[in-house]
């Protein structure tokens, strides 16, 4: 174990003169309080420490001790359910409600055990020796830490209550040693965790949300991002994708954010219910607190906190998503440690390297099999916080690159209570294409087809408004007021969607294919109407036209003969408009004749 002498301290970075060998990333603690931290730069008689901790009080000749370890947090079963910081350190115990300076590590816990193996199997790494009943209404796997060089099982627990720290399998390792195997295991959080393959991402991350679902859909396994200004919602829309998202495991990363904000969302995710199991949301949630007015260096621990404990429930064969709000607070404790290291800074201050970090968040999700054999995933949703709602800023920009799917939030939809406040024009999926069989496989043929035909009017209709607002709308020719009279449908009836509303708040995907077909047999019954001479104000006035407007809050899930009797009214409507405009014309014709 080496020690160092501090020689020099700006907020929370120091340098140190090593006393033995230390190497990047090792995970040290200094001074008396064991304040922990990570060398983050070596160079020949001199390392450099990033603390995650509040450095008040220190000076120069404090000793650093080196652990001979990788930054790494404990991951077990326990942790299910639970509060935290950026460290894994547990958050909001009753008896000890503050976060005390130092290494704290949860306390061991008592777990049921089932074992699923028996003795003289061979285990490779990765594998599950048996089930854990953790009281969280989720069973979760107990695995051989991907770091052990498996073996042959010497000894195994029968079924029973044990400590989570405890030994419940013994291994016989290839090379003669006797391993042994707890609920819970170390792994450094910057380093990814192993799997056998990464798959193809074929099927989406249903979130309830027709404008995301439908038009901008983010692949399981994939990446997301959610970019948009103070009161856009950007809050609310991770916790409503967190409540109806179908995912087994929510990870959900505070990074930066305000204390009053976190503490909210925490309120809520207690009251809120699970709509799968009925029971609490928070049972299958994981927060990481890390709030504006704690150390600004633990914001960069805690994003890949988060992640390893993603990747920790993946390797179950669960599907998780995780949820960093937001990644722009993170970026901020980067400039901050790059301004006291003196390095030479990029845009708007942030250092040259914020790309490849961004780079390296974002990649570690995936759609994979896992060392055990088992198909899991991690989806990552991360919200940016661009200031003055500006896009073109290094943290958007940068993430653009490595997403599959952007959200951009609007301010003036978000002012005219339109929620989610997504703006369709400023947002795009990479992932639509190959989700197209998905959709086919659940009746919804037409599903790329009308996607496009909804972004194509939207399009024009941002072109048309703005000559509406010029000339009239009344001025305009018949063509153009039918595109805005389709955009509107579109934008009231599809994209917005309440969360107060017992019927519209979640849209399972074969209420949204009915909605899409219904609202696309509309436009294209009302482009026949106006090539016979149906004005758009006509079609406007139609009964049909409301009750379509209306059909989102109007009719429950499942009830599909109600939306059978609308595609009824809305064909007989068709039907009587057309034969209106072909008598009219005959009568037009017989009198014109007639004059003559």
């Amino acid at each position: 174990m080496s020690t160092a002498a501090t020689i020099w301290i700006s907020g929370p970075v120091l340098r140190a003169r090593p006393d033995g060998p230390f190497r990047l990333r090792e995970a040290v603690t200094v001074g008396e309080q064991s304040l922990l931290g990570e060398v983050i730069r070596i160079a020949r008689d001199e390392i450099t420490v990033q603390l995650y901790e509040d450095t008040s009080g220190l000076r120069p000749g404090v000793q650093v001790t080196g652990s001979d370890q990788l930054l790494s947090i404990r991951l077990g079963p326990a942790i299910l359910s639970r509060i935290f910081d950026g460290l894994l350190r547990p958050v909001g115990d009753p008896s000890d409600p503050y976060v005390k300076p130092g290494m704290q590590v949860q306390a061991p816990q008592r777990l049921w055990f089932t074992p699923s193996v028996r003795v003289g199997e061979l285990l490779n790494p990765g594998v599950a020796i048996g089930e854990i009943a953790s009281g969280a209404g989720i069973p979760q796997r107990c695995l051989v830490p991907p770091d052990l060089p498996g073996g042959r099982v010497s000894a195994i627990a029968e079924a029973g209550e044990y400590s989570d720290d405890q030994a419940i399998c013994w291994l016989e390792a290839p090379d003669g040693r006797r391993l042994t195997v707890a609920m819970t295991h170390g792994w450094p959080v910057r380093v990814p965790r192993p799997v056998q393959a990464r798959l193809a991402s074929d099927e989406p991350m249903l979130t309830g949300q027709r404008i995301i679902d439908c038009l901008f859909p983010v692949a399981r396994g994939g990446t997301g991002a959610i970019p948009g200004g103070f009161g856009t919602g950007k809050t609310v829309l991770l916790e409503t994708v967190a409540k109806w998202c179908n995912a087994d495991v929510i990870v959900y990363v505070g990074c930066g954010e305000r204390g009053n904000e976190l503490a909210g969302l925490l309120a809520e995710l207690t009251e809120l219910e699970d709509p799968r199991s009925g029971r609490p949301l928070l049972e299958r949630t994981v927060v990481i607190a890390n709030t504006s007015n704690m150390p600004v260096s633990a914001r960069e621990a805690s994003i890949y906190t988060g992640i390893t404990v993603a990747e920790y429930f993946r390797d179950q064969g669960m599907n998780v998503t995780l949820m960093a709000d937001s990644t722009s607070r993170w970026a901020e404790a980067l400039r901050e440690v790059s301004g006291r290291l003196g390095e030479l800074p990029g845009e708007a201050g942030y250092p040259a390297y914020l790309s490849s970090r961004l780079a390296d968040f974002y990649e570690r999700a995936a759609r994979v099999r896992t060392l055990g054999g088992e198909i899991g995933s991690v989806t990552l949703l991360g919200a940016v916080s661009p200031p003055s709602g500006d896009f073109s800023e290094p943290v958007t920009t940068h993430t653009k690159r490595y997403v599959g799917s952007l959200w951009g939030l609007d301010v003036r939809r978000a002012q005219a209570r339109f929620y989610p406040a997504i703006h369709p024009l400023q947002s795009y999926s990479l992932a639509a294409d190959s989700l197209v069989r998905w959709w086919h496989a659940i009746g919804c043929t037409r599903w790329q087809e009308l996607r496009r035909r909804f972004l194509t009017l939207l399009e024009e209709e941002a072109r048309l408004e703005r000559m509406a607002r010029i000339i009239g709308r009344d001025a305009m020719p018949a063509r153009q007021r039918l595109v805005l009279l389709c955009a509107q449908l579109i934008n009231q009836c599809f994209l917005r969607q309440s969360a107060f509303s017992t019927n519209d708040r979640y849209a399972t995907p074969s209420r949204q294919a009915v909605m899409m077909r219904l609202i696309g047999s509309f436009i294209e019954g009302a482009e026949r109407l106006l090539e016979v001479g149906v004005p758009p104000e006509a079609i406007r006035d139609q009964a049909i036209f409301r009750h379509l407007m209306r059909m989102g809050e109007e009719i429950p899930e499942g009830d599909w003969e109600a939306f059978s009797a609308l595609d009824q009214e809305l064909t007989a409507t068709l039907r009587r408009l057309i034969n209106q405009s072909r008598a009219g014309s005959a009568e037009d014709a017989g009198a014109s004749e007639v004059s003559t």
